[in-house]
């Protein structure tokens, strides 16, 4: 699953990775977004690309109300087309979610580490999403929100989690987001495990299991004695070396 993620590069830098107008205010780095949260994804409609902010958690467009959504902030690829709550964003209505890096927990006995995941190189992964648009009636205007798809883990998360978020890679972003492709049979090898990309996983400082903690620290990797380490400290691997010691 994915139910943490940190989104710290400006809107206007977004842009430019993702060839896109920078529609979103910037709300500056943020290293704790949960659900119901507003976030930034990268949106097409007709020839038009934008970074744009949604909240996070899908409220389908025939729903009664709004918490609905809170439940929906993750869409399981293997029923998508089947899902009532997702079948029609799946054809029509994708999104790349950009983010820093995302958490996964790994339970060690009674307690449970939370792990930093992200691109070995330092880009933005970019995670398949998808979004929705709902009027809320009390309110009379539209609510535009989306939700992360998660798959089977890749050989990297596979002892960390049973689950783990979509990463849509770079040249299949534009397929992705084509909102003229409505044949979901041609997206399904995306949701195949692959280690095309290569990740950093690390342990972090339980302070992200709150979701009113947020700053770098939440980010940084801790050493073996339980303190944050520099950045110059991360390395892939670090998951195996933690969890085997």
């Amino acid at each position: 699953m994915c139910g943490r993620f940190s989104q710290q590069r400006p809107a206007s830098e977004l842009a430019e990775i993702f060839a896109a107008e920078p529609l979103a205010e910037d709300p500056g780095p943020r290293f704790n977004v949960a659900p119901t949260d507003e976030a930034m994804v990268v949106v097409q409609r007709g020839d038009r690309r934008a970074i744009t902010a949604y909240r996070w958690g899908l409220i389908p467009h025939w729903a009664e109300a709004a918490k609905v959504g809170s439940r929906m902030f993750n869409a399981r690829a293997e029923s998508l087309s089947s899902s009532p709550a997702f079948r029609d964003a799946f054809r029509r209505k994708r999104c790349l979610v950009p983010v820093d890096g995302f958490y996964e927990w790994h339970r060690e006995g009674t307690r449970r580490q939370p792990f930093a995941i992200a691109r070995g190189d330092g880009r933005p992964l970019a995670l398949a999403g998808l979004w929705s648009g709902w009027r809320d009636p009390e309110a009379d205007r539209v609510v535009r929100t989306f939700t992360i798809i998660t798959a089977g883990p890749n050989d990297q998360m596979a002892g960390l989690h049973d689950r783990m978020p979509v990463i849509v890679p770079d040249m299949a972003w534009s397929r992705w987001l084509d909102p003229q492709r409505h044949d979901p049979a041609e997206f399904h090898g995306l949701f195949e495990p692959n280690d095309e990309i290569e990740l950093r996983i690390w342990p972090v400082s339980p302070l992200v299991n709150n979701v009113r903690n947020d700053g770098p620290e939440l980010f940084e990797a801790l050493t073996s004695a339980g303190r944050a380490a520099a950045p110059a400290d991360r390395q892939p691997g670090l998951f195996d070396e933690v969890v085997g010691s």
